[in-house]
């Protein structure tokens, strides 16, 4: 009994001493503003227009997969229920 107390404290201790500190901030970080690069020439920056950051992918996993069944064989059936995944 003593023993499986023992392995207890042990795992429990080993877990917590595996957490970084709540307070760690690296202080040598630089802003986001600072990793930014600048195109080298006004014309590079009009040639390449700006696109937008929050464009997502659509996902398909909401929809219906089930139309992926009337294939013929298994990896026509895969390929087409991965679109899905």
């Amino acid at each position: 009994m003593k023993t499986m107390f023992f392995l207890v404290a042990l795992a429990m201790a080993s877990a917590a001493w595996g957490q970084a500190p709540k307070g760690a901030a690296k202080p040598d970080a630089a802003p986001p503003e600072a990793n930014k690069v600048a195109p080298a020439t006004p014309e590079a920056a009009k040639a390449t227009p700006a696109k937008p950051a929050a464009m997502a992918k659509k996902s398909k996993r909401t929809q219906d997969a089930r139309h992926c069944l009337q294939r013929s064989g298994n990896t026509e059936i895969i390929k087409c229920a991965e679109e899905f995944l």
